[in-house]
């Protein structure tokens, strides 16, 4: 008979061999691979949520009388042909413009990624959700700032058949944002069926740069994924290793697609990098050891360049780069992830590839004639806009007004030692609009403990993306951890971090502190902060915030 482990029963665990030895009681014994016509799930929901599109009360952004743009977009079963042979069974996002430009959506051909969504700053957008999935869905606007209520909360879900009605106006800067589903419980394994895409904003101050475009803008979203011999996708997070550190794949895919080659021109390109696995860590290099020349991360483009010999990227976070392939025309060009240490402990029970190993990302097939002009040969930062001064390891530390600690507790990961429900918030996540604090997370145990949120017994710690939901924020400083082995694991992947300017996304390894400012602005309701490590959030390791009046 098959049994689901509940967040009740695994809260009753006392230890982490006791959770080990429930999880692996209670996980199905699946014989074949994870079909997502009803996948094998992570979790359960802590409450049924309201299914009714909400009634919502004026706001800034609800405040136009029409929609520049309209879409319908659904997810649905589809089959996709990743690997010569069957078709892979996934869960995908369709779209289609019901008003405004067609150009709005653009496919990702030979994918499961749902369409690029590319909309002007300004705009008024119209999004009718609905779904044909066997479990209920929501969609996030990651990184966006919208009103609660068009957020994506999970307290939102519909089930299939049912729709809802996103509209607010596009508040944010230029830059490269995404979407993806966020039920509480189930968030895990629907990205992992395919449930993602990117969400560009563009908006005079970029165009005023001359940044490269059409062609030669490149958004890639990088995920690691697990096959069966049939070409199906496995998620089967059972046991210990894969609920505490997250499920890896074996299987690199760029823009949904294996062994990826992109052909360029020998010129400039503006390449938009995501990192959309459910839990790996990347770190990212050229193998000639030429610097990544950063023009933006999560929340929009820099006032000026900076440079990094490598990128360290956490799940969710995001980089814009200028790359010049002139130097490599002629050339095959290969973007690898470095190995590092601090990644977890163990590795994943599915995957031969430990978080931390190196392998190869993706090709770049550089031409050898130039067949179109050169323009963009460099880049003059016209920036006005407000973008952090600079790199946050060399910020003055601060008195916080908010500490979350990261750590794990009887064998959950937790937030201050809560975990998420659907509704409640304390009383130290409530926050007034229209005023700016430094919120702090410590990724250790509390009273000193040298675990970085996991106890020594795990291999000094886990890392933590960690997310917060409508607003951007500033890095105002890290400090790197005091235990030996963290300070070790941390300096193989510190020069890749890219604090400047506005993120949502902020990835703290073992025993790090890490400070950011962050304002309340425009709207009042019920938010989400949490670990963007899919298993780790889908255990409740996420929890709301309150901006009142």
């Amino acid at each position: 008979m098959k049994r689901t482990l509940t967040r009740r029963n695994f809260l009753r665990l006392s230890g982490l061999s006791a959770a080990a030895a429930a999880i692996a009681a209670c996980t199905p014994a699946l014989s074949g691979a994870a079909t997502y016509g009803n996948p094998p799930l992570s979790g359960t929901k802590a409450t049924s949520p309201p299914t009714a599109t909400p009634v919502n009360t004026p706001t800034r952004a609800q405040t136009s009388s029409q929609a520049d743009v309209a879409l319908a977009l659904q997810a649905t079963p589809a089959t996709v042909a990743i690997f010569p042979g069957r078709p892979t069974q996934v869960w995908q996002f369709r779209g289609q413009v019901q008003q405004g430009d067609p150009a709005v959506l653009q496919p990702v051909p030979n994918s499961y990624l749902g369409p690029t969504i590319r909309v002007q700053k300004g705009q008024r957008l119209k999004i009718t959700f609905s779904h044909d999935l066997p479990q209920e869905s929501i969609v996030h606007w990651h990184g966006l700032h919208v009103p609660a209520e068009m957020d994506g909360h999970p307290r939102y879900t519909i089930n299939r058949g049912e729709t809802y009605e996103y509209e607010f106006d596009i508040l944010n800067r230029a830059g490269t944002y995404w979407y993806h589903p966020h039920p509480h419980g189930i968030t895990g394994p629907q990205v992992y069926a395919g449930m993602a895409g990117f969400f560009i904003v563009h908006d005079e101050e970029e165009q005023a740069l001359g940044l490269p475009s059409g062609a030669f803008d490149i958004p890639l979203v990088i995920q690691d994924r697990v096959f069966d011999g049939n070409n199906q996708l496995v998620y089967r997070p059972n046991g210990m290793m894969d609920q505490m550190m997250g499920f890896l794949g074996d299987q690199i895919l760029v823009n949904g697609q294996p062994d990826f080659t992109r052909s360029v021109e020998p010129t400039t390109h503006r390449l938009r990098i995501l990192n959309g696995s459910n839990s790996r860590i990347y770190k990212l290099a050229w193998p000639d050891g030429t610097p990544f020349t950063v023009i933006g991360t999560d929340g929009g483009l820099l006032d000026a360049p900076v440079q990094r010999p490598y990128l360290t990227l956490g799940p969710a976070e995001r980089v814009d780069l200028l790359v010049d392939f002139s130097r490599w025309a002629g050339q095959t060009l290969t973007l690898r992830s470095l190995s590092f240490s601090g990644g977890g402990f163990m590795g994943g029970g599915m995957s031969t590839l430990p978080n931390g190993a190196s392998f190869d990302v993706m090709r770049f097939q550089i031409s050898e004639d130039v067949a179109t002009p050169m323009p963009y040969k460099t880049f003059v930062p016209l920036m006005t806009g407000p973008v952090a001064q600079a790199r946050g390891a060399g910020r003055a530390w601060v008195q916080a007004d908010r500490v979350f600690q990261l750590y794990m507790q009887f064998g959950q990961w937790t937030i201050n030692g809560r975990t998420f429900q659907m509704e409640a918030v304390a009383p130290d996540e409530t926050v007034k609009l229209g005023t700016e604090e430094v919120w702090e997370f410590v990724n250790q145990q509390p009273n000193g403990g040298e675990g970085g949120g996991g106890g020594g017994g795990m291999g000094g710690g886990m890392p933590h993306p960690m997310h917060i939901h409508g607003l951007q924020f500033q890095i105002v400083g890290r400090q790197p951890p005091t235990n030996a082995q963290q300070r070790a694991n941390w300096e193989t992947v510190k020069d890749g971090y890219v604090d400047e300017g506005w993120k949502d996304t902020v990835l703290l390894m073992a025993g790090e502190r890490v400070q950011v400012r962050l304002r309340f602005e425009d709207f009042t309701g019920l938010y989400l902060y949490h670990c963007h490590n899919l298993e780790h959030e889908d255990m409740g390791m996420m929890r709301n915030y309150k901006i009142v009046a």
